[in-house]
């Protein structure tokens, strides 16, 4: 079972984060923009614990010393069930370094844009922090990709369109 895997189902937001990178980039299913760096990506997670309900990881793909993987999983978001994958790549390290996430169906993804757009201040103001206690406070608003969750707050509007 791979680390990450382990720290969702254990719902260990601290364990998650400790798996990514520095540099991190995690692309959303329902924002254009990925997001880059840990401390966007630590707030979006425990976002993420915060809005699924009964998540259960179905099938990992990916070997133990592979540096890709996936994980399939089933979730349900404001009363629609989804389907979804989290794709993992490693660093020479052995963190994440990139996380992408892909859900369906299109009234799963829905859903969960609006739950997630919901939790936009939350987000922010917890990426901001998170920033500020990694990097000191100058500059921790950019340091957080913080100015890019507007893509996530506007992504239900978008979804209707």
């Amino acid at each position: 079972m791979h680390p990450f895997r382990k720290a969702v189902e254990d719902r260990d937001a601290q364990a998650m984060i400790d798996l990514l990178a520095e540099d991190v980039v995690f692309t959303s299913p329902v924002a254009f923009k990925p997001y880059p760096g840990k401390a966007i990506t630590g707030a979006i997670l425990r976002a993420v614990l915060r809005v699924f309900e009964d998540f259960s990881y179905v099938r990992e793909i990916g070997g133990p010393d592979a540096r890709d993987h996936a994980l399939v999983f089933t979730a349900t978001v404001g009363g629609k069930q989804l389907q979804g994958c989290d794709f993992l790549h490693l660093d020479e390290d052995g963190k994440i370094d990139e996380l992408t996430v892909m859900v369906r169906p299109l009234s799963g993804a829905q859903a969960l844009a609006a739950a997630m757009a919901a939790e936009f201040d939350r987000i922010a103001a917890e990426a901001v922090a998170d920033a500020a206690d990694a990097t000191g406070a100058a500059g921790a608003t950019d340091a957080a990709g913080a100015t890019g969750l507007a893509d996530a707050a506007d992504a239900p509007a978008a979804a209707e369109r």
